[in-house]
């Protein structure tokens, strides 16, 4: 599958991971170096932007969650350095409106946790849309619609909790609770 998406070099391909889970990183970039790549971790936004300036990665694989900071973010600034990089967004918390917004900022995919290298390995290959996916038999459920609904006015103020309750007619302590908790599964 690697064949595919590098370059005839003797150089190995420049992967940035950026995640601010350890243990993940370094599982993944173990499993990423075996398919080609030379890997590089950082864990924050701030680190990330360190090596991108001195070293522009071909690939990145972008956590959406960082601690206190978006992933969105870092593909919007990945793009600026280099509009050629090919980004990978992660999330264990997919929502409609997080992924529209990667994919406007320039991630190539978005990814919901858990995924596998191979999986990624994919979705850097891509370049286009698939027009035969599946359109799901079931609407999302009350829950859900909801979740998306929060993250679709979050986004569109920037991230700012306070602007958000107020927009939803919610006590910004809720809010938060509501975003702490994971998305439904569908």
């Amino acid at each position: 599958m690697t064949e595919s998406i590098f370059m005839e070099t003797d150089e190995p391909p420049n992967l940035l991971i950026v995640d601010d889970d350890e243990v993940f990183c370094s599982v993944l970039a173990k499993a990423m170096k075996k398919r080609g790549f030379s890997v590089t971790c950082a864990h924050t936004i701030d680190a990330a932007l360190q090596f991108a300036e001195t070293t522009m990665p071909e690939y990145a694989i972008v956590d959406l969650k960082l601690a206190n900071e978006s992933g969105l973010v870092m593909v919007e600034k990945l793009k600026q350095l280099d509009p050629g990089t090919r980004i990978v967004m992660l999330t264990g918390y997919a929502s409609i409106a997080t992924a529209v917004e990667a994919i406007k900022l320039g991630a190539t995919h978005y990814l919901a946790k858990p995924v596998d290298a191979d999986e990624i390995m994919s979705a850097f290959e891509r370049t286009t849309g698939e027009s035969n996916t599946p359109i799901s038999a079931n609407p999302l459920s009350v829950g859900r619609l909801e979740w998306e609904y929060i993250q679709r006015i979050l986004a569109e103020n920037d991230n700012n909790i306070s602007v958000t309750a107020r927009i939803l007619n919610m006590h910004r302590r809720t809010l938060q609770r509501k975003l702490a908790k994971k998305p439904l599964r569908e």
